[in-house]
């Protein structure tokens, strides 16, 4: 895959069968169903909007179903043959004359407005994937955007309140997703990553890229370079010799590359919003784990920047465990922990209605019983 794009769908399909061959050996488990991400160039965000009347005259009180009413309109009406909407983020209801409601649930008004933040996938990639997992033996259950399912893992309630951005710096894509008062607002996807840094290493030190990201990995450090003494070196095994590289040039290479990596972050940010508005800024993946990473986006931001951690109170304890998933060692897993999060919550599409999915036909009849008992008596 480059940049979230499938452009070997015949080793994807060998990549997944080793991964879950993997899996099959450390569980007593017989596996069917897969729940997978998607991201990159593939992803498409638009607005939509719709208004339902609620009573002929007069007023009457805001259910559930009315909220999931306009919702679907809304979604019907941003809906296109090219793309699948894989999540629904409703970003602010109306009611009459009133903007802004967070959660129109149980007011009154005469007719309710959604507008609703669609996150899409192109059809064609979707249906790529799904016929790659297919082929791997598996069927796809559901498809998250990785940017969205991994902020609802790191992010914790301090959101809810100001303008709050969230930046997962992948391999060869940038997220960059965009909180007012807690609600999703805006989505920048960047074709940067962590990747170019390793390219750069192996284009000047004329290495392979697995070495090249070893050595990263292993000594890359973001810091001004003539903090190192010159006679630093490290040995690295090329074409079976020994081969000295100065750790300088190293710290040279990593340093400008990374500050090339924040300063398209920071020139994305600036499009979006002044950064004296900014409350929180939360930067993920592993590239920010590299020493000093961190505080060279902060350079770049003028703005403290924290580093993206399992802190989500929602979430479940049958997730957390006994484990402090606030360790280093999770924080590569922080998108497959935010996939498992958004399953066991169950709440993905509709999260301002507390919509739950229910399958039981009996539940679901009850459930609208009671909200037309308690709309009327």
């Amino acid at each position: 895959m480059r940049q979230g794009v499938i452009v070997d769908s015949i080793a994807l399909v060998d990549s997944v069968s080793t991964l879950m061959n993997g899996l099959r050996k450390n569980i007593d488990l017989k596996i069917r169903y897969l729940y997978t991400n998607i991201s990159g160039q593939d992803i498409v965000t638009k607005y939509s909007r719709a208004i339902i009347p609620l009573a002929e005259r007069g007023n009457k009180v805001i259910t559930r179903f009315d909220i999931e009413r306009a919702n679907e309109q809304a979604r019907i009406l941003g809906s296109s043959l090219d793309d699948e909407i894989i999540h629904i983020v409703p970003s602010g209801y109306a009611i009459d004359f009133k903007k802004n409601i967070i959660n129109p649930l149980g007011l009154y008004s005469h007719k309710l407005e959604v507008d609703l933040f669609l996150i899409c996938a192109r059809l064609s990639s979707l249906q790529t994937l799904t016929r790659v997992i297919n082929q791997a033996g598996y069927e796809t259950k559901d498809v998250f955007f990785s940017g969205l399912v991994t902020s609802r893992a790191a992010l914790g309630p301090d959101i809810k309140e100001g303008i709050n951005f969230f930046c997962d710096i992948g391999s060869d894509n940038t997220e960059l997703l965009l909180f007012k008062d807690g609600l999703l607002k805006d989505i920048e996807m960047l074709p940067v990553g962590g990747d170019d840094i390793t390219r750069k290493l192996q284009d000047t030190l004329m290495v392979s890229f697995a070495l090249a990201e070893d050595i990263k990995r292993s000594y890359g450090i973001v810091t001004n370079p003539t903090q190192i003494k010159e006679e630093n070196e490290i040995l690295v095994k090329k074409n079976n010799f020994y081969k000295p590289i100065k750790q300088k040039l190293i710290a040279e290479i990593i340093n400008t590359s990374a500050k090339e990596l924040c300063e398209r972050i920071k020139n994305a940010v600036d499009k979006k919003v002044t950064r004296y508005e900014i409350k929180n800024f939360v930067v993920a993946g592993r590239t920010a784990l590299l020493d000093g990473f961190i505080e060279a986006m902060e350079d770049a931001l003028s703005l403290p920047v924290k580093l993206g951690r399992i802190d989500n109170p929602d979430i479940p304890y049958s997730i957390k465990g006994k484990a402090d998933l606030s360790a280093h060692k999770y924080l590569t897993y922080l998108t497959a922990l935010g996939m498992i999060c958004e399953v066991l919550q169950g709440r993905r599409n509709y999260p301002l209605s507390g919509r739950q999915t229910n399958s039981n036909p009996i539940l679901n009849a009850f459930a609208r019983f009671k909200e037309i008992y308690e709309e009327y008596f």
